[in-house]
């Protein structure tokens, strides 16, 4: 399995505000669904941040996004290691292929690949 990018979720009710922070630090929207907005760099497009007033089908803001080539088998991986599935894989309207796990620490981690 290939990691192809790992994006920070910060939950915000501010993102006009944050998008003009993160604009300071060279971040350009590149995504907005209402709900998640997320921030680029232009010259290192992978290096992203995105910006969560909710998240639209599942119960929680993930504390992180890891998208990766094969999100089925990093699925039967984290269960087949007993981890705890906080949102069941499933497909997405915009695009993507996702689960939540929760790792050790606590943090809700949101797998995903693009379909």
């Amino acid at each position: 399995m290939v990691v192809r990018r790992v994006v920070p979720n910060i939950p915000s009710d501010a993102a006009q505000e944050s998008r003009a922070f993160y604009g300071l630090l060279g971040f350009e929207q590149v995504m907005d669904l209402g709900w998640i907005t997320t921030l680029a760099s232009p010259s290192q497009p992978a290096a992203q941040v995105s910006l969560m007033a909710y998240d639209k089908t599942a119960p929680v803001v993930p504390d992180l996004s890891v998208e990766v080539d094969d999100v089925d088998a990093a699925y039967a991986a984290v269960r087949g290691a007993g981890a705890e599935i906080v949102h069941p894989l499933q497909d997405e309207e915009w695009g993507v292929r996702r689960f939540f796990v929760r790792d050790p620490n606590g943090r809700v981690i949101n797998v995903l690949g693009h379909r």
